[in-house]
């Protein structure tokens, strides 16, 4: 909406990506900042509370009546902040649009299930979710491909040429990504802000290679991928970023409100998207370590125990081993933020190492 006051004005000052992607964040924070109070005391008059799992540490027990579907919020506003910002006739900012509410969509139909049941596997099935994850993810990925125009090449970290082009064998590719990382987020929201910040970095990070990819004089001189109007996403992502900041100052520890499934599937699937969109599929490994380290130490534990009937963990995700080890709580979230601000900024090498 900002964008077009210049064709009324004259005003030229919001046709910059940079001055809307300012605005966009700090409307999004204020809105999350003013409404998520009013959502946690209508949710605890609701009962709106978390359900916790049965086998989780004895710690959790204590956190049975914090409301959930912070991400509700979160996502309202920073869409807000959007729909004032961004340009909607832009192929890329209506497909991220598309994504967030989306994958939202699914959360709240998890979180909802799992809230009327009073238990935390009264939520949507394993098979459902991952189907209705992959209708969202192809869906965005069908946008991307014949409405944005966005080519199906594949490129490496730290290498400058494209490998080859998967032509529309990327719309899997894509939507593998996009249901991968949606999952990952969603397994580390265990602990009060453990999935809040890591979030925050990763969509900061790509939110960086996004903008280069849009400008044709920063991607030349970078050597990276130039993406035609990719850049306006960066409007996107501060207004996100700028929601979850907010969101973080309810939901650090000991949390307020967890943002629950209708927050973590939809942070996780724009993640994707946006690795996605700025060529950094294979790079989203080492931007989004921390997630990656969650997902693989299910993956290991499952695995373990079906094939050999052993346990790797003493329970996995692998913070939850932290906590049954005796670690407390704080300390486990804060080094796992180290953990994903140290692995953004060597996934930030990119920029320059190719």
């Amino acid at each position: 909406m900002l964008y077009w006051l210049y064709h009324f004005f004259g005003f030229n000052l919001f046709q910059y990506i940079t001055v809307r992607a300012g605005i966009s964040f700090f409307v999004a924070f204020a809105l999350t900042i003013y409404l998520m109070p009013k959502f946690i005391k209508w949710a605890k008059n609701k009962n709106a509370n978390q359900p916790i799992y049965s086998l989780a540490p004895d710690g959790h027990k204590k956190k049975s009546k914090t409301p959930t579907m912070g991400g509700l919020i979160f996502l309202c506003s920073a869409l807000l902040a959007i729909l004032l910002s961004a340009r909607l006739d832009n192929a890329f900012s209506l497909s991220a649009m598309a994504c967030i509410v989306l994958f939202g969509l699914i959360g709240l139909k998890d979180d909802m299930a799992k809230i009327l049941g009073q238990n935390n596997q009264a939520g949507l099935s394993p098979k459902s979710k991952i189907f209705l994850q992959s209708l969202a993810g192809f869906a965005v990925a069908l946008i991307l491909y014949f409405y944005a125009n966005l080519d199906g090449k594949l490129f490496l970290p730290f290498y400058k040429h494209p490998l080859f082009d998967m032509h529309l064998l990327a719309l899997v590719f894509w939507t593998l990504v996009i249901i991968s990382s949606s999952n990952a987020v969603n397994l580390t929201d265990g602990l009060d802000g453990l999935a809040t910040v890591p979030s925050i970095f990763s969509i900061l990070t790509l939110g960086v290679f996004v903008y280069i990819s849009g400008n044709v004089v920063l991607s030349g001189y970078l050597l990276l991928p130039k993406i035609g109007g990719s850049g306006e996403v960066v409007v996107v992502a501060s207004a996100v970023i700028g929601s979850l900041v907010a969101f973080l100052w309810y939901n650090c520890y000991p949390a307020e409100i967890f943002m629950g499934d209708s927050g973590s599937l939809s942070i996780g699937a724009f993640i994707g998207y946006m690795a996605v969109i700025s060529k950094n599929e294979i790079l989203l490994i080492l931007i989004g370590f921390v997630f990656v380290l969650e997902t693989f130490s299910v993956i290991l534990q499952v695995g373990s125990y079906k094939t050999r009937k052993k346990r790797i963990f003493l329970m996995a995700p692998i913070h939850h081993h932290f906590e049954v080890k005796g670690w407390a709580e704080n300390k486990i979230i804060v080094r796992f933020w180290i953990m994903a601000l140290l692995s953004n900024l060597l996934a930030l090498t990119a920029l320059k190492i190719r």
